[in-house]
């Protein structure tokens, strides 16, 4: 076999092979599956099922994101400028393989004997530990999606793989937590305290995030020899760092995307908090009902990833993220808003549930293929930073979309919760406790709260800068660069 093909690259093109690809894609289930506990079961499984009060275990959260905010740009920027012969990233994902899966085992499995406010230590340190393991893989390994290939469409397939496997891992896991872990036993007749079960979420999910990082780290290792090099060595200083830190994030196709993925994650947060109040309050769905619209996931995941390339290859990264974005925040309230003029089927038909069904897919595709054309327009700023500034800062850029991703999402569950209090709904109860007035609030907070973060999120995607057209005049531009400095 030949050096080209071991190395996965097809000849002539400077893509990635299949297998490559692959193995990229694969790296987000970690995403996935850290993402979906720790923004959706962590704070329910430490509150209601160990006894830690609500408030200590928000401020735990909060005191890792603290940290998220110096270690995410440190992380990034020590990435782009490392030099081994294992090259800038893959000695971050190698050094992170075990204490990811470590601090994700042990934040699900807390000393025994420990319970109630005496588990605050443990969880802001298990929180922390999980955060800065993570941002050592993540941004390293998404920095890749830059340095794998310069190519406009091949770099739009590496993301979508990597945000459908996020989706699916995520998804599965869940799916596995709730529906075959958390069950009844006879000393605990409600299965979602089983703690058993919760323990033993935590030691499956460890076991496939490890997996994943290492298909990830060795799926793409061989291509270290033909990965960017780090800038020229100079001297650095703690101001001259923050100088380049500064210089690099002031790109303003990266300020644009970094609002968008901010008002796009916070629409996703109300969608995420407020989804089981609208399917069991406000369309009155049962359990099997609800079951059938998370499988669902699925289908949707499916046609992201079939959708988000043949978009970005066709009208471009851009035009499609808007024009995709705009049709998936028109058509994501629609139901709730027709529903409010009485222009739907009653509850309980089969008629309303198989309409929400087939929106709540369909739209869920657009949601998905909106992320992934702007994951992948991540990528395209560095050539376009690296004109400016004369250096690749991939690790940079990455780690700052990581950060607002993870701050994002909270600010989304914050609006979800002044809807809940408008609406009269915060104290729970469930339909018994719901009147037709709350019923109406929930609906409105619902569709207008997602309306104004979608619309937010359009408008910053509008100053994004750079077209296809545009990033091949970066590489025309670099390429004459190398051999003017060659020529010298």
């Amino acid at each position: 076999m030949s050096d080209t093909a071991q190395s996965g690259f097809v000849a002539g093109t400077n893509k990635p092979g299949f297998l490559t690809r692959l193995s990229f894609g694969i790296g987000g289930a970690a995403e996935g599956i850290k993402n979906n506990g720790f923004d959706y079961v962590l704070l329910f499984f430490y509150s209601n099922i160990l006894g830690v009060d609500a408030g200590l275990v928000g401020m735990a959260l909060l005191v890792a994101l603290i940290v998220d905010a110096i270690s995410d740009p440190v992380v990034g920027y020590w990435s782009d400028n490392l030099r081994t012969r294992f090259g800038r990233r893959h000695p971050f994902m190698y050094a992170a393989l075990v204490p990811v899966a470590l601090a994700y085992y042990l934040t699900w499995n807390p000393p025994g004997g420990m319970d109630g406010n005496a588990l605050f230590p443990w969880l802001v340190g298990m929180t922390i530990f999980v955060r800065l393991s993570f941002t050592f893989y993540e941004v390293s390994s998404q920095a890749l999606a830059a340095e794998l290939t310069q190519d406009y469409d091949t770099r739009t397939g590496l993301m979508s793989l990597r945000y459908f496997f996020a989706w699916f891992g995520g998804l599965t896991i869940q799916i596995l937590l709730f529906k075959y872990l958390l069950v009844p036993t006879p000393e605990i007749q409600v299965g979602v305290f089983n703690v058993d079960g919760w323990n033993t979420y935590g030691a499956i999910a460890a076991v496939c995030i490890l997996i994943a990082v290492f298909l990830c780290a060795v799926g793409t290792h061989s291509h270290i020899p033909h990965l960017k090099a780090p800038p020229a060595a100079r001297k650095l200083t703690l101001s001259r760092i923050f100088a380049e830190i500064f210089e690099t994030v002031s790109n303003p196709s990266f300020r644009a995307l970094f609002l968008a993925t901010l008002f796009g994650l916070m629409a996703t947060g109300i969608s995420a908090t407020l989804n089981q109040y609208i399917n069991t309050i406000f369309w009155e769905f049962d359990n099997e009902q609800i079951a059938g619209l998370t499988m669902g996931v699925y289908v949707s995941a499916v046609l992201a990833l079939i959708i988000a390339p043949i978009v970005g290859k066709t009208i471009g990264k851009k035009k499609g993220a808007i024009g995709i974005g705009i049709l998936a925040f028109t058509i994501a309230p629609m139901p709730v808003i027709l529903r409010q003029f009485g222009l739907l089927p009653s509850n309980g038909t089969e008629s309303l549930y198989n309409i929400v069904l087939a929106i709540t897919i369909f739209d869920l595709a657009l949601i998905i293929t909106t992320q992934m054309l702007m994951g992948a327009m991540v990528a395209d700023i560095v050539e376009d930073s690296e004109l400016q500034t004369g250096r690749r800062n991939e690790g940079i850029f990455f780690a700052g979309i990581s950060f607002i991703k993870k701050l994002s999402q909270g600010g989304g569950v914050m609006i979800a919760s002044v809807v809940l209090s408008v609406a009269g709904l915060s104290q729970g109860g469930g339909v018994a406790a719901a009147g037709p007035e709350a019923i109406r609030s929930l609906g409105w907070g619902y569709a207008v709260s997602l309306l104004v973060a979608w619309t937010l999120m359009i408008v910053a995607v509008s100053f994004y800068r750079i077209s296809r057209e545009s990033h091949e005049r970066n590489l025309a531009a670099l390429a004459a660069r190398v051999e003017e400095e060659t020529a010298s």
